[in-house]
Parts: structure tokens; sequence; C-alpha cells
């Protein structure tokens, strides 16, 4: 058997960039052979993705990109905040944006199988997962295509903003994108609010109304003006400005002579259910199971 060298392992390693010990190991079950070595890792690395994929990826990263008037918002999950911070994996999500806003991919499915360096997006994730050993997914993306001005501000990885807005001032668009970071509207205006929210907040004030034990007329009045505020809490426009509570935003864009087209909003992991983990049940789980054995 061939001697498998610290050398050896290094350009592997730097091949493929898998862990220094799977690398030692494909080099020993190939005898030595660089290329067969690295046929093994695919397998190897490949086996880890499909073990991960069935794992709930709930925390992860947004990524924005904008060149010109083209621009794009990517989330990307795994399923550790400890991932999120890997060089890697970011390079992934960003790399997505910047296909997204330049190929205009139909949806995430022919995101994936766009070409990334010398193989495709969905390898590239596949290979992050044998390497990382967690599970990762491209989750969504929003792409923009706009004459008009735009602005992307991330809170961190964890909440990403995309703004379509016209104006002199570009520090007008920022500061519409850090305040919907903040507040977190549902819709630029009242009137584009989805009917299903409006639905729930009546049936809720509907409830409370009925509670209150007032005069049906007067009930209805109460239940009129709670999703009234509702609706202004919502909708872009109709907030209080987070950097002037004298000003609504819409306000505040007219007395800057700008105004605002659309915008896109994504926090990471929003709408997935995490899995709750109980230790005290899986410490008995264990225990009931060392006795049977």
């Amino acid at each position: 058997m061939a001697a498998i060298t610290a050398a050896m392992v290094g350009e592997l390693r730097a091949k493929t960039d898998a862990p220094m010990m799977e690398c030692k190991k494909a080099l020993t079950e190939a005898s030595g052979d660089m290329d067969k070595a690295e046929e093994i890792l695919r397998v190897k690395l490949g086996g880890k993705a499909s073990k991960a994929a069935s794992r709930v990826t709930a925390e992860g990263v947004v990524a924005a990109y904008i060149a010109g008037g083209v621009g794009a918002l990517v989330e990307v999950n795994c399923e550790t905040d400890f991932v999120t911070k890997n060089d890697a994996f970011l390079a992934l999500a960003n790399d997505c944006a910047k296909l997204v806003a330049e190929k205009n991919p139909a949806d995430v499915a022919a995101l994936s199988a766009l070409p990334l360096g010398d193989s495709t997006v969905d390898a590239t994730r596949a290979a992050l997962i044998g390497l990382i050993g967690e599970n990762m997914s491209i989750r969504r993306f929003t792409r923009f295509d706009t004459t008009a001005k735009l602005v992307s501000y991330l809170h961190g990885t964890r909440i990403g903003v995309m703004v379509e807005f016209d104006g002199a001032d570009d520090q007008v668009g920022k500061d519409v994108a850090m305040h919907i970071a903040a507040m977190k509207p549902v819709s630029l205006s009242a009137d584009q609010v989805p009917a299903e929210l409006i639905e729930k907040e009546r049936s809720v004030a509907t409830l409370k109304a009925a509670e209150s034990g007032k005069p049906a007329d007067i009930a209805a009045k109460m239940i009129d003006g709670s999703v009234q505020k509702f609706l202004k809490e919502v909708s872009l426009l109709n907030q209080t400005f987070v950097k002037n509570d004298k000003q609504t935003v819409e306000q505040m864009l007219k007395a800057t002579n700008s105004s605002v087209k659309s915008f896109t909003m994504f926090v990471v992991g929003e709408g997935i259910e995490k899995k709750q983990d109980d230790f005290a049940a899986e410490v008995a789980a264990m225990t009931a199971a060392a006795k049977q054995a």
C-alpha cells in the first residue's frame, strides 16, 4: 500500500475542502490515487448530504445584490446559527443573490440548476452539507428590474429589505429600508394589506366588542375602529416614521419629493416551524433504551 503523506492529504484538502481526516481516509482507501480519493470523498459527502436532507432549516441568512436597476434578495437556510458565520455558506448566499439578478431564474429549482464555478448551485450546496454536516436549503428569492432606484438594507444577516423608489436623495431610500426592517410593514398602503389578515383582525375585534357588552351600533364602530387602526399600523405609508415621530412615512416622502414604488422584506425562518427539543424526554428515552440493551 502506498504511503499516505501529509503533502498528499494537504493537496486533496486543497482540492475538495474536506476535513483532514476524511481526506486521509479517502487516500488510504484509494491506495494513494488522488483522483480516486477525490471521487470517494464526493460519494461520502453526498451520503452525508442525503442524511441531512430531512432536517428542518429554520436558521440562515438573507443576501442582497444590486447592479444598476436590477437587484435580488435571497434567503438561504441552515439548521443552526453557528453555520451562518461560515464563510463558504455566506459565499453561497451571496452567489445566489448575484445569479438571481443576472440570470433571472423562474424559481428556486431553476436557480439551483444554474452553473456556479465548476459545478452548479445545487451541487455546491450539497457539497457544503457534506463538509459541514448540516442541512441547507435555498428557501426563496425576489428580483427587481426597474428604471427607478434600488436600495437594500441588511440588519445583520437575519433581516433583509430591498426598496424600489424615486427621489433625488438616496438617503431617503436607505432610511425607508431601515424603517421597514424595524417596523415590519406587510404592505405599501392600506388597500394592499392581504384580505386574510384584515379578516383575522376583524374577527378578533368582533370578539372583543361582544365581550364589552356595548350596544350593536357602538360595537360595530369599535370593530371598524380596530380594523382601521390595524391597517395604519401594518401599511408602510401610514406608519409613523422611525426617525421622526411627528411624521408618517408618506408625509416624509412628500416632504422630500420622493415615492416608494415597492419593497420586499425577508426575515430568516419566518413561518418555518422549528423543532422544539425536549431534553428531559430525550434523556428518559436514552435511559430506557440503555436498560433494554
